[in-house]
């Protein structure tokens, strides 16, 4: 089985969720290191991948996204196109980046993708059952009962999983399975600034996608006689919206994935490296519970 971790979005909960009290010994903030470390080792030991990819930002907020809609995550921009981050997370994820890469577990990003890109693209060429570690409900996009492909959803914890499969999206939004991204375009969504069709909530987004079963198809039938009249009229002044959305709400399936080994490492890649990581930034506990584990999930 192939576990996909959108990082991002499991470092800033570790970071929230853990006093900034935990420290390196030159009082830095480790917080979100130390909880990402023992994240994954409660992931390992109670999922068992075989593979597994710790997925980053290379670019948190891609220009192909931002042309089409230039109001993609503009609330969440510092500066320039910097996002928005707390000073004290900053500093800690270059620490997490070096952590992955001295343990051996796969971890990049794509030039010009978000991490939810690498997802998108490792999941849909990936053979064999995929599982993604995420909080982020975009991802439930990818959820594929055939594959199997299922989202191991945080907002409970992640000791306490929502595992999201097509009855889940269809029990709670009302809509197929598979049809996530339509409905995200139809509803929109304030928190990536994707404004939606004016006066479609989700209710009658739901509805919509239920009737005609995709968005293109809702579309095509947009110019019939039985078409309701206030959902026509909506769509057509969303015309321009409409035009562009779906290439910014779907997940980029062809993001250029570099040749990486993806097995779980048994045993660390740079030893040396990481005794030095551990002793710099005080993750001797994390660590020691993260090793074994790694090493029992090789060996089974």
């Amino acid at each position: 089985m192939l576990m996909l971790l959108d990082t991002p979005s499991l470092y800033f909960r570790a970071f929230y969720g853990i006093p900034e009290s935990m420290t390196a010994p030159d009082g830095m903030p480790v917080n979100a290191v130390r909880g990402l470390i023992d994240m994954i080792a409660t992931l390992v030991r109670s999922h068992s991948p075989t593979q597994l990819v710790a997925c980053m930002d290379a670019d948190w907020r891609p220009a192909f996204r931002v042309a089409a809609i230039p109001s993609y995550k503009s609330h969440r921009v510092a500066y320039g196109n910097q996002e928005e981050i707390p000073d004290t997370l900053a500093p800690q994820v270059p620490v997490i980046e070096e952590v992955l890469a001295a343990l051996g577990i796969a971890s990049f990003g794509v030039a010009g993708y978000e991490a939810d890109d690498v997802i998108g693209t490792l999941a849909v060429r990936h053979q064999g059952a995929v599982e993604i570690v995420t909080g982020d409900r975009d991802l439930f996009q990818l959820v594929d009962d055939a594959k199997p492909c299922r989202v191991l959803y945080t907002v409970r914890g992640i000791r306490n999983l929502q595992t999201v499969d097509e009855a889940f999206v269809t029990a709670k939004y009302g809509i197929p399975g598979r049809a996530y991204a339509d409905f995200a375009t139809l509803r929109g969504d304030p928190s990536d600034g994707l404004p939606g069709v004016p006066g479609i909530g989700e209710k009658t987004a739901a509805a919509l996608i239920t009737r005609f079963g995709s968005l293109d198809a809702l579309l095509a039938a947009a110019s019939d006689d039985g078409f309701p009249a206030g959902a026509r009229n909506k769509l057509a002044a969303a015309r321009d919206y409409l035009a562009v959305a779906p290439a910014v709400v779907q997940v980029a399936h062809d993001a250029p994935i570099p040749d990486v080994d993806l097995r779980v490492p048994a045993e660390p890649k740079d030893p040396a490296r990481l005794v030095e990581l551990a002793d710099r930034y005080g993750l001797d506990g994390p660590l020691n519970r993260l090793l074994p584990v790694l090493a029992r999930a090789q060996a089974g």
